[in-house]
């Protein structure tokens, strides 16, 4: 398998700073987005550490015999621990926090994992899947029917989260999964909700489908999230998947984790919800 890849991000046309951190393996083998909150440099700084610590341990222990699920939930583990550490240094910073979106390609397995609402995106054959479910108040609501998403669009709490990195029940809320139906030509897209506040769905579909190169799509979708409006950072980073061998595209859609996966996308794609204003857990600490 090989993947090429490219990370954008952008302070957008509202916020003087950016809170979003990213990192792209240069060996295509792993892709990292976090989106932080809680003030100026406690956003910063939840969502550096989280990628720093999350980069550093899956590279050191990259070839350890340990499974790649278990790679990843320790990972995040030992980044939510730094995240709560340094809160207690910087009692300033003590509200911070950050969301959280994985993808990694390892010894022939495809994983994916999140918390919070920046989302993985599947574009394949010109059809985009959102395949996470936002971790968010109104999301749960929704899919409970104590809320419909004509309601939820202007519902008072629609940016609060339910989960991110920087709290100690975190244990509670990280959603892996491992991915079976990953097919050659498929692009994957992480981005933060500056970009999907602003894109919707339809047209983040059409720049995948009429730009063939992974720069000039990224830079064509930040710039419609700034067209949009650009009231939050902006994040995108795109993985094009090559060079899988013995595909058995029978065996993917009778396996059960890729079942589960397109319940995933179905579940997402009904409970589109129009996000337009930048989440927070507690939307007073944005400025």
């Amino acid at each position: 398998m090989k993947c090429t890849s490219i990370g954008l991000t952008d302070p957008g046309l509202v916020r003087p700073y950016n809170q979003d951190n990213h990192y792209t393996d240069p060996e295509g083998r792993f892709f990292i987005l976090a989106d932080g909150m809680g003030g100026h440099a406690g956003g910063e700084e939840a969502s550096r550490i989280a990628v720093e610590v999350i980069r550093e341990y899956l590279e050191t222990n990259w070839d350890a015999p340990i499974d790649s699920y278990d790679l990843i939930e320790k990972s995040i583990y030992q980044a939510n621990e730094g995240i709560l550490e340094d809160q207690v240094l910087h009692p300033e910073r003590a509200d911070m926090g950050t969301t959280l979106v994985l993808v990694l390609f390892r010894e022939d397995e495809t994983w994916r994992a999140h918390v919070g609402d920046s989302r993985l995106y599947r574009w394949r054959n010109g059809e985009l899947n959102q395949i996470t479910l936002d971790h968010t108040w109104i999301s749960q609501a929704i899919r409970a029917g104590e809320i419909t998403p004509e309601d939820a669009k202007y519902h008072p709490w629609r940016h609060v989260l339910s989960q991110c990195l920087g709290r100690r029940d975190l244990y509670e809320g990280i959603d892996i999964q491992k991915m079976d139906d990953v097919q050659n030509g498929d692009r994957f897209l992480l981005c933060s909700d500056g970009l999907t506040e602003e894109v919707p769905d339809d047209l983040i579909n059409k720049s995948l489908q009429e730009l063939e190169n992974l720069e000039q799509a990224a830079k064509t979708l930040i710039q419609n999230a700034k067209d949009g409006g650009g009231s939050d950072n902006i994040t995108v980073v795109l993985v094009s998947v090559e060079g899988i061998e013995n595909q058995s595209s029978e065996k993917n859609e009778n396996s059960s984790i890729g079942e589960t996966e397109n319940q995933l996308l179905n579940e997402n794609e009904n409970l589109a919800v129009e996000e337009t204003e930048n989440k927070s857990i507690d939307d007073n600490e944005n400025p």
